[in-house]
């Protein structure tokens, strides 16, 4: 019986998995044509899935060398002699698992390839006509690239396989017919100050800094996510096996919906409903699939923490995207949202802005974000009380809820200052719900409606849905127009009640909080100033 897998590669013989026949046949069309390209996408996102049905796709035609540079040591790269041994080794290792002769595989066992140049040789030997490999050309795949300990000796290589590439095109040389490699970082971009000399790469005369001799590469445009019609390909074959009953659209819709397609999202929310959560394939179990991985410690979330700590540019650039509302068009020479979508943390969304990639990780930033930040929770004091007031342990009282955030908020305020409360009231907020819904709710914020002025807040509890939209005073026009806005939202959720949190900043104006009912075209509206 085959099932979810989120660690390692994935087989289709053991493993329930989304159909990217499609996929791999534009991957092909490249090979055939000889191109030398780069997967780069962020961590477990597929690559060495795809690597490997690849290798399987063009073994018939084809003499594949699959080979990895994860696990290999630091010393592997600490001299061109030492990384021609390892590289060498790898071919060995890998042609014995397909069916080139035996005289062929021997004829790799050069130990004079001591150098790129005398193992730039030993490829053309190797590759040309006549080379005993029945009649096959020889593709080249190289997965977890940027493991490299040494850009230095790496960028050699490449210059190598770059030199013989451009000598073939003239019919000057013979090298591999195709190349692939595959990283989170498109190798195109890596730059290292080179002081030897003789290297393969190529200087840039102004800055001093040697660019990557990938320039070669064709472009990779196949999209690895899923959609929801992908997610359908492998939900139908586990519903063959156990007859479930889901209804197969709407999971895959649901599943989409919080993961945009992120490869090990969607497999991890379908192995907790699976292992985890009873079969419960409803649109609930979805949710709570969500809310498991949220709680889980696992080392793509330690990726984006670490990522996060080590780039302070970062870290500003998605805090305020999330938490002011600071509005980025999406524009990819952008080193900051260049480095984000590189990681897989950002990608354009409607209207050409720059989004967070999906549901998942923008709740996760939020509660690490929150978690960073040392505000005072003064209603922590009283947590048991609210708590035992807006929970009733079946229904959350959000109206309740949003009246002890409004008593207890000039108490915030004055815990913090005015700057950062104009600033960042809606991380103040955040900071206030997630305890009281923590463990039984769950949160997400709608991405598309978020700027410097609106932030739509969706909190499910339950079989119980919430529209929460924050807003700060921009004079009463604005405030009727927020009705409109939510009234429109809420149209889109099938919902007839919302609520409307607005923080007022005015200076010098005799403010009190105010919390009342509103009906607006047919909706009632819970209206809260504060």
């Amino acid at each position: 019986m085959r099932r979810f897998n989120v660690t390692g590669v994935c087989v289709p013989e053991k493993h329930y998995m989304v159909d990217i026949g499609d996929r791999l046949a534009q991957i092909k069309k490249m090979v055939d044509y000889g191109d030398y390209f780069t997967i780069n996408r962020a961590r477990q996102y597929g690559k060495t899935t795809t690597l490997s049905l690849l290798e399987e796709l063009l073994k018939d035609e084809y003499i594949v060398t699959l080979i990895s540079f994860e696990g290999l040591g630091d010393e592997c790269f600490e001299s061109a002699a030492a990384f021609c041994h390892a590289f060498i080794g790898l071919i060995l290792e890998a042609l014995e698992f397909t069916d080139a002769s035996d005289k062929y595989k021997n004829g790799w066992k050069n130990k004079g390839a001591a150098d790129f140049m005398s193992l730039g040789r030993h490829i053309t030997e190797m590759c040309k006509p006549g080379a005993d490999i029945i009649g096959k050309k020889l593709v080249l795949m190289i997965d977890e690239v940027d493991k490299t300990s040494n850009n230095r000796t790496f960028l050699s290589f490449l210059g190598m396989l770059r030199d013989k590439y451009l000598k073939r095109e003239r019919a000057k040389d013979y090298t591999f017919h195709s190349v692939i490699l595959a990283g989170v970082y498109d190798i195109k971009n890596i730059k290292q100050k080179m002081m030897s000399e003789g290297s393969y790469a190529l200087a840039d005369s102004e800055t001093g800094f040697f660019n990557s001799p990938w320039n070669i590469a064709s472009n990779f445009k196949v999209d690895m996510s899923f959609s929801p019609s992908d997610i359908a390909t492998m939900l139908s074959k586990y519903e063959a096996d156990h007859a479930t009953g889901m209804d197969i659209p709407l999971i895959s819709d649901e599943v989409f919906s919080f993961t945009s397609g992120y490869p090990f999202l969607v497999s991890r929310i379908c192995q907790c409903i699976d292992e985890e959560l009873g079969k419960d394939w409803t649109a609930q179990g979805v949710q709570d699939a969500a809310k498991i991985i949220l709680g889980e410690k696992n080392t793509l979330f330690d990726d984006i923490c670490k990522n996060l700590e080590n780039n302070k540019d970062l870290y500003d650039f998605i805090y305020g995207l999330l938490v002011t509302g600071g509005g980025n068009g999406f524009n990819i020479y952008n080193p900051i949202i260049d480095l984000g979508h590189t990681y897989g943390f950002l990608k354009k969304g409607s209207d050409n802005k720059t989004v967070v990639s999906n549901r998942i990780f923008e709740i996760l930033m939020y509660d690490y974000f929150i978690s960073k930040d040392s505000i005072p929770h003064p209603h922590r004091r009283l947590s048991g009380v609210i708590q035992r007031d807006v929970f009733d342990g079946e229904r959350f009282d959000m109206e309740l809820c949003l009246r002890k955030f409004a008593e207890h908020y000039g108490e915030l305020f004055n815990e913090r200052d005015a700057i950062f409360i104009e600033r960042e009231g809606r991380l103040l907020f955040l900071s206030y719900l997630k305890p009281l819904i923590n463990g039984q709710g769950f949160y997400h914020i709608e991405s598309q409606f978020t700027d410097q002025r609106r932030m739509d807040i969706v909190v499910d509890f339950g079989n119980e849905q919430f529209i929460i939209e924050l807003k700060l005073w921009k004079g009463e026009a604005e405030h009727s127009k927020a009705y409109e806005q939510l009234a429109g939202y809420m149209d889109s959720k099938n919902l007839s009640t919302g609520f409307l949190l607005t923080f007022d900043f005015r200076k010098n104006v005799n403010k009190q909080p105010c919390a009342d009912w509103i009906e607006y075209e047919g909706k009632r509206i819970f209206d809260v100033v504060v």
